[in-house]
């Protein structure tokens, strides 16, 4: 699976809202995120696990 990168737009309660560099939008539960994620923060989402940058 190809590295994506995320920047988290908005927090919703247990949900966060991203948008990929490539303009694809995307809702993932904030357990599922590393401590820490927040707005504005960038994720790398590979192998299907997700890394703070």
């Amino acid at each position: 699976m190809d590295p994506v990168y995320y920047t988290i737009d908005n927090i919703n309660g247990d949900y966060a809202y991203m948008t990929s560099d490539t303009g694809v939008e995307n809702m993932v539960a904030m357990f599922l995120l590393p401590e820490g994620a927040d707005i504005g923060s960038r994720l790398l989402f590979e192998n299907f696990e997700w890394t703070l940058l």
